[in-house]
């Protein structure tokens, strides 16, 4: 199978299953999901692969289901559960590091088969994590910033509340991720790759970025009927 494809499959399969959590579980159904898909993809960052006709890193699909979550719930919540959606994924991500590297200090017994492999992988994490957590608390809260500025200026616009979801959505993703892929890309890999793969890295993770950025609108829009309805976290609810 294509590295074409399986991105596509990846966007299919991430973006799905963001919804599907939306839909079961709420708005703690996408405070678990940011968790899930900040750490992954600090993980899946670190394969690099040829699709489209450049190379590029792997997570970038991952990471903008992120900004996906903080705009649904700015939507539909409040600023307040936006941000509080970022500085959890901030904490556990900090956990994440403290335990990665726990793991490394570890003798492996003489039957051991996976230590050269998790030392291989994670004595990368610490700079990739440490890179990311500042990018990400500047992005994230910058885009949770600009969407309320976008819906300011919407409902000054149109003149309500409603109107103008997919500026609000698009505009200040477009934004926050050219500020995200920048800053992450010079801070986690300056000195590890040539300034030509750098350029190529930045270059197709904002492509990706802006693509996604489009192709997630619709989920807003999704999203925001299934809370206008009573629908999200319907499993949840019953279950109380």
């Amino acid at each position: 199978m294509s590295n074409e494809i399986l991105i596509i499959l990846s966007f299919v399969v991430i973006y799905g299953s963001l919804l599907l959590s939306y839909r079961l579980f709420g708005r703690k159904g996408l405070l678990a999901f940011s968790v899930f898909a900040t750490l992954v993809a600090n993980i899946e960052v670190l394969l690099l692969v040829d699709a489209f006709g450049i190379e590029m890193t792997l997570g970038n699909v991952l990471f903008g289901s992120t900004f996906l979550v903080t705009d649904i719930l700015s939507e539909n919540h409040s600023r307040k559960e936006a941000n509080k959606a970022v500085l959890i994924s901030t904490f556990f991500s900090v956990i994440f590091i403290a335990i990665s590297q726990l793991w490394l200090l570890y003798t492996p017994a003489a039957n051991d088969w996976a230590s050269g492999a998790f030392h291989t992988i994670f004595s990368s994490t610490p700079r990739i994590i440490c890179a990311s957590l500042g990018v990400y608390l500047i992005s994230q809260l910058a885009d949770v910033w600009l969407y309320h500025k976008w819906w300011d200026w919407c409902r000054k616009r149109f003149g309500d509340s409603r109107s103008g979801l997919w500026i609000r959505n698009n505009g200040s993703t477009m934004i926050s991720q050219l500020i995200n892929t920048s800053l992450y890309t010079f801070f986690a890999f300056y000195g590890t790759y040539e300034w030509s793969t750098l350029v190529s890295i930045f270059a197709s993770s904002y492509c990706i970025f802006l693509v996604t950025s489009l192709l997630d609108t619709p989920l807003v829009y999704i999203c925001r009927r299934l809370h206008d309805k009573g629908k999200d976290g319907i499993a949840y609810i019953k279950n109380q």
